[in-house]
C-alpha cells in the first residue's frame, strides 16, 4: 500500500519538457534510458506521471490512442514505470487506475512482462494473445524471398496509410505519419504496383528494432525483414505475435534469439480489432 505521502502526490500530464525526467526513471529501472522512443511517444500520445518531491519522476507511463479523436477506437498503455526507491508501494496501481478512469469508455490494450501481469488483471485486464521479443544478428541464408521491396518514399504514404487502417481496424495517421521521421529505415513490398506490406526499424541504444512489421504473409514479412536487415551491421530487434509461428522459426534459423515473452493484455474489449493474420510485429509495445 503506498505511504500517505506518496498517496497524496497528484498525477499530471507530461509533456516533452519531461523527456530527461522520463529517460532517467528508465535508466533507474534499468532500460536504456529511450530518449528516442519516449520523444515518439511523447507527441503522437499522451503521459501520465507521478512528480518525486525530490527531483524526478515517482513513477509514469504512455497512452497512445487510435481512431476519431472525439471517440478513439483504441488506446495502448505503454512505458508503465516506477522508480525503484518507489517500488511495492502502490504506486504502479495508483497510476493506472487514473490512466483507465481518465480515458473512460475506451477500450484499452497493452503488452505486459510476468512481473506486471498480476497487476493488470486486478485492474480488470484479459490476457488475448502472447508477443516474443528476438533479437540477435541477422544471417542472410537460405532461399531468397521473392518479393518486391524498396525503401519508401512520399507517394506512398497513402497506401501505407489505408492498409494499415484495414490490418490494425482503426486509423493511426498520427504516429503512421511519423514513421519517415522516426526511423532510419522504412520499406514497402509490392506486387504489380499494388502495396502489400510495409516496415520500419529505428534505432534502439545497441540494436535496431524492427515494427511495424505488416505483410500480407509469411513470406511477404520475410522479404520486408530481410530488406531491412541488408541496410544494418547492428543486431535487429523485434516483438512477433506467436501465432506467426513460421515467421519466428525463420528469424531464429537466420540468428535471432528469444529473449522475453510478454501477455498481450485487453481490458473494455474481447479481443484486438483488426486483422492479426497481417500484424506480424508493433512499432513498440509500448505504442501497441
Amino acid at each position: 500500500m503506498p505511504t500517505p505521502s506518496l498517496a497524496a502526490l497528484p498525477v499530471r500530464r507530461l509533456t516533452l519538457r519531461d523527456l530527461r525526467a522520463c529517460a532517467d526513471l528508465s535508466e533507474d529501472r534499468g532500460w536504456s534510458r529511450e530518449e528516442h522512443k519516449w520523444g515518439l511517444l511523447l507527441t503522437a500520445g499522451r503521459g501520465y506521471g507521478i512528480d518525486d518531491p525530490e527531483g524526478g519522476l515517482v513513477s509514469a507511463c504512455t497512452v497512445t490512442e487510435y481512431g476519431p479523436p472525439e471517440r478513439p477506437a483504441l488506446a495502448a498503455v505503454g512505458m508503465v514505470l516506477v522508480a525503484a526507491r518507489h517500488a511495492r508501494r502502490g504506486v504502479g496501481r495508483r497510476l493506472m487506475r487514473h490512466v483507465i478512469s481518465a480515458l473512460g469508455p475506451t477500450p484499452l490494450t497493452l503488452h505486459a512482462t510476468p512481473n506486471g501481469r498480476p497487476l493488470y488483471e486486478e485492474l480488470g485486464f484479459k490476457v488475448v494473445g502472447r508477443a516474443e521479443m528476438v533479437r540477435g544478428r541477422f544471417s542472410p541464408g537460405g532461399p531468397v524471398p521473392r518479393t518486391a521491396t524498396r525503401a519508401a518514399t512520399a507517394e506512398d504514404l497513402a497506401a501505407v496509410l489505408r492498409l494499415d487502417a484495414e490490418v490494425f481496424g482503426t486509423d493511426r495517421t498520427h504516429i503512421i505519419a511519423r514513421l519517415p521521421a522516426f526511423a532510419d529505415r522504412f520499406h514497402v513490398a509490392e506486387e504489380e504496383g499494388r502495396l502489400i506490406g510495409y516496415a520500419a526499424s529505428w534505432p534502439h541504444t545497441h540494436d535496431d528494432v524492427v515494427g511495424p512489421l505488416v505483410a500480407r504473409d509469411t513470406e511477404t514479412a520475410k522479404a520486408l525483414v530481410s530488406s531491412l536487415a541488408a541496410h544494418t551491421r547492428r543486431p535487429l530487434r523485434t516483438d512477433i505475435d506467436v501465432r506467426h509461428e513460421e515467421l519466428l522459426a525463420w528469424v531464429t534459423a537466420r540468428g535471432l534469439e528469444r529473449v522475453a515473452d510478454n501477455a498481450v493484455m485487453t481490458c473494455g474489449a474481447a479481443e484486438l480489432p483488426g486483422d492479426w493474420t497481417r500484424r506480424f510485429a508493433p512499432l513498440t509495445v509500448a505504442a501497441g
